[in-house]
């Protein structure tokens, strides 16, 4: 899936954001709420525009977790695997997650609806194990909530596209 990048837009977004304090970390946050994820030929433009090294926009992008240089589904899905949610369960959340979503940590579904994570700790040691999905916590999961959380997804998702096609 090939992404158009349009490089007017890129060298605005970064214009804009030129005299800011961590102006990389709020250009790059731009660009991939823009694309869905940092394309390589947007990074590369955004070093020239930026006036920085393809390799420290590299560093930048690699070294947060929210970013990505690949495309994500339409919802996120990222379990912990620290060692507080790794001792309530995470091991087997994760495979269920795996198991009901057909992909492996870091991959994304073909029909591009689901993407799947997995973080070494999200903050909320004392509710694990956690899972974020599309940015909401949801605490103390097991294979059982799992397939709960999927399944509604996958409900509402079905009902959002019955009510676009009564819409037309």
């Amino acid at each position: 899936m090939e992404v158009q990048i349009d490089a007017q837009e890129i060298l605005e977004i970064v214009d804009k954001h030129k005299d800011v304090y961590g102006d990389l970390i709020v250009i790059l946050e731009e660009v991939q709420e823009k694309y869905g994820y940092l394309p390589e030929e947007a990074l590369r433009l955004v070093a020239d525009a930026a006036n920085r090294s393809l390799v420290d926009v590299y560093g930048v992008a690699t070294f947060y977790k929210a970013f990505s240089l690949q495309p994500r589904g339409k919802h996120h899905l990222c379990a912990c695997r620290g060692t507080a949610c790794h001792v309530r369960g995470a091991p087997v959340v994760v495979e269920e997650l795996e198991r009901q979503l057909e992909i492996n940590d870091g991959e994304t579904t073909p029909d591009g609806e689901f993407s799947l994570e997995t973080v070494s700790c999200l903050g909320a040691c004392a509710l694990g194990p956690i899972v974020v999905v599309d940015g909401v916590y949801h605490s103390k999961v097991n294979p059982a909530a799992v397939r709960k959380i999927v399944t509604d997804i996958r409900s509402e998702t079905v009902q959002q596209e019955a009510e676009t096609i009564a819409t037309v």
